[in-house]
């Protein structure tokens, strides 16, 4: 399933739960921060987070930071659908110091990127970009 598909049938109890942990979180979430957060929820086993998480990426409902290996809700979603992402490429902006992320896209970085891939013929599969620094509320406090 592509990014841009949707689920054929509605999410299971466990992606849902997992889904509703990390809207819920104040910042990205560990697969085991999952797990403790949901242990109430009947998740006793990590491989019930991971089986949830990997379908909701494939899904285009959860995004992957690789720098944190954490996760976050897509802020893009809608109503609990996947999207396509068409408003161009998703990055991460990530503040080190709340640990607040927020996703955003540029063209004219996925153009470049992809411009580059093109010319020296890379096959592309997957992009992530992700920006570590301070957000505007941690540089006023």
């Amino acid at each position: 399933m592509t990014e841009d598909a949707q689920p054929t049938r509605p999410l299971t109890k466990n992606q849902t739960l997992v889904l509703q942990a990390l809207d819920r979180a104040a910042a990205p979430l560990s697969a085991y921060a999952l797990l403790d957060h949901l242990r109430e929820s009947g998740f006793r086993a990590p491989l019930q987070v991971y089986r949830a998480l990997d379908k909701l990426m494939e899904f285009g409902l959860v995004h992957r930071l690789e720098s944190l290996n954490s996760f976050v809700a897509c802020a893009h979603r809608h109503e609990g659908h996947a999207h396509s992402h068409d408003h161009g490429l998703v990055a991460f902006a990530i503040c080190g110091r709340c640990n607040q992320v927020e996703e955003f896209s540029d063209t004219q970085v996925e153009e470049r990127l992809t411009g580059w891939a093109s010319a020296h013929d890379f096959k592309l599969d997957k992009t992530t970009i992700e920006m570590r620094g301070t957000c505007a509320s941690c540089q006023t406090h």
